[in-house]
């Protein structure tokens, strides 16, 4: 049978406007919070400040005076002038011309990590390719950052603004692992990024819930389900409801979960039961738009549903009970 496309009216009535989307690398936006921090690094080389008060005072005294944060590009280090030219080329249109602020920011520093990330995302849609230069730029993040900054920052890494060039080429490389089939070794990744950073601002761990799934390491799943319970975003309610319904099979608990899931996001259901086409293209920045939260999770997690025995039979059940029309032709796969 043929897959049709989204009825309009469900977009209607489910999805933001894509209007909404910010027409620009979020990347470049880091751009103003790198030249705060360059600004206090080059305060504190003459003096430490004593207090955050005086620290912010420093700060209004910059921003009133209208001068730049860091006065020239002679008092940063090779590494930071490289930094400051990939906030150009993230912000930059076309490819080409992304690609080659990239190389020239390599030819100031190759220990600048977002050069191979940008390489890594414009140049290549190999994930063999792709895992070399992302494991290049990882290796440029930990020489850049040296081994004091893992031990000094851990717990709150991408607050230090300096981490998150080394934090994309790691994620990336997580992310080519995973599509390389090498789970375990994107596990042992994406572990110890939570480790470093559990905040999580990257959503690191929508892909480790994937990958301990994968793996049928549902016991570490549920102490990280735990860890960011309260994360109201649609894959996760969706990979808690299957997972409970693993350890429990059809419980009030499962069953709950998945009422919560579907509640917050129906449009997983009509890409799962194949009732809608994946787009060709789901945008990297998700959250937006709830047709491409739930596209991006059946194309990640959707395979789960079908390798668990009796979770599809039993969502299409769920799905009957709340009044939901669903096909038997949609039901198997």
């Amino acid at each position: 049978m043929a897959k049709r496309k989204r009825p309009q009216k469900l977009k209607n009535a489910h999805s933001s406007s894509r209007s909404h989307r910010l027409p620009f690398d979020r990347r470049a936006m880091e751009k103003a919070t790198f030249e705060v921090h360059l600004a206090i690094q080059d305060r504190e080389r003459d003096r430490l400040f004593e207090s955050h008060d005086e620290m912010n005072a420093f700060l209004r005294e910059k921003m009133d005076s209208g001068e730049p944060m860091v006065a020239s590009d002679m008092e940063k280090t090779p590494v930071e002038r490289a930094q400051t030219l990939m906030y150009k080329a993230w912000d930059a249109r076309g490819k080409k011309r992304r690609v080659q602020l990239a190389r020239l920011a390599l030819d100031m520093s190759p220990d600048c990590a977002d050069a191979y990330v940008l390489l890594a995302e414009e140049t290549t849609d190999d994930p063999v390719e792709g895992r070399a230069l992302y494991e290049e730029g990882v290796l440029a993040g930990e020489r850049a950052l040296g081994a004091e900054t893992f031990e000094e920052e851990e717990g709150a890494f991408w607050l230090y603004v300096p981490t998150r060039p080394y934090m994309r080429a790691r994620f990336g490389l997580a992310q080519s692992l995973w599509a390389l089939g090498e789970l375990q070794e994107a596990i042992e990744h994406l572990r110890e990024m939570l480790c470093l950073n559990p905040n999580d601002n990257q959503g690191v761990r929508y892909l480790f819930a994937v990958c301990l799934l994968s793996e049928d390491m549902d016991e570490e799943l549920g102490e990280l389900l735990e860890q960011y319970e309260d994360d109201p975003a649609p894959d996760w309610l969706y990979t808690r409801a299957l997972w409970k319904f693993r350890a429990s099979g059809v419980c009030q608990e499962s069953k709950a979960y998945l009422a919560e899931a579907i509640e917050e996001n129906p449009l997983v259901l009509g890409y799962l039961f194949g009732r809608w086409d994946i787009p060709e293209k789901i945008p990297a920045t998700l959250g937006a738009d709830p047709d491409d939260d739930a596209a991006n999770y059946v194309v990640t997690s959707g395979h789960l549903w079908h390798k668990t025995e009796g979770a599809f039979e039993w969502l299409a059940e769920e799905i009957l009970e709340r009044g939901q029309r669903v096909r038997a032709s949609d039901i198997g796969p």
